[in-house]
């Protein structure tokens, strides 16, 4: 008697832990399956969503226009900002890497379109290899 109460019990265990399993791996599936779709997965720069017009008014600088802006306005705002808001000296470690996400963003946005003027160029001029020689 008492061993059919015990293999009762394996048994309606193993029944709650696996359906527990199962339950558990579809809602991680569909987190990942949404995670996925909404775009937030990928590389840290953009997965850190901050638009261009945010990371602008982070810094307070004015948005790069045709992927030109001043490198320096934006390196000292940001300077400025980041060690105003050293942990060490009481300040936000959040807002310290808002600062520095916000730069990151921008300085993005600067090389992308300095690299599509570059293939632009090159597309007009033609390819113009760099030798490189030996002495």
């Amino acid at each position: 008697m008492a061993h059919r109460i015990v293999t009762q019990i394996v048994f309606t265990g193993a029944r709650v832990f696996g359906r527990a399993f199962a339950e558990a791996y579809k809602q991680a599936a569909a987190s990942q399956k949404h995670a996925a779709s909404s775009g937030t997965a990928g590389n840290t720069l953009s997965s850190s969503g901050l638009t261009l017009q945010e990371a602008c008014q982070i810094l307070n600088v004015s948005p790069p226009k045709a992927g030109q802006t001043d490198v320096t306005r934006i390196h000292e705002q940001f300077k400025r900002l980041f060690d105003m808001n050293d942990p060490k000296r009481g300040g936000s470690f959040y807002l310290q890497s808002k600062v520095l996400r916000a730069r990151e963003r921008i300085e993005m946005e600067v090389r992308v379109a300095e690299e599509a003027r570059l293939r632009e160029q090159e597309l007009k001029e033609g390819w113009k290899p760099k030798l490189y020689r030996d002495r």
